[in-house]
């Protein structure tokens, strides 16, 4: 089990070193982070719930720690949580079944 408040903590120190050391990848990340909220046409809670779906399914607890803390401030009920990460099931079931789909065609190419 993950203390995610401590967890939180910590990461926000260890990004605060990072950026000591590379402070221009973190004035990057920065920009792409604000250009995303910055059109105005979703709102900060379908952001974060679209942010939870990715931490998902690109396995970060970085992005989980940080996304949760932001959805439930914006407002996210743990049901619409619940619902985005279903979304992110589906997804990664179906990005499989594509790659399943390439090892089979991959396979075919072998010459035995």
């Amino acid at each position: 089990m993950t203390d995610w408040n401590a967890y939180r903590a910590h990461l926000g120190q260890s990004v605060t070193a990072f950026a000591t050391l590379a402070p221009d990848t973190m004035k990057g990340i920065q920009t792409l982070d604000h250009a995303a909220a910055r059109t105005g046409r979703l709102d900060a809670k379908t952001r974060e719930l679209i942010a939870l779906a990715v931490a998902v399914t690109t396995r970060c607890d970085g992005c989980i720690s940080v996304h949760s803390e932001a959805a439930v401030k914006a407002g996210a009920t743990k049901e619409e949580i619940a619902e985005a990460l279903g979304v992110a099931i589906a997804l990664n079931a179906g990005a499989a079944l594509v790659y399943s789909s390439r090892v089979l065609d991959a396979v075919d190419t072998v010459k035995t």
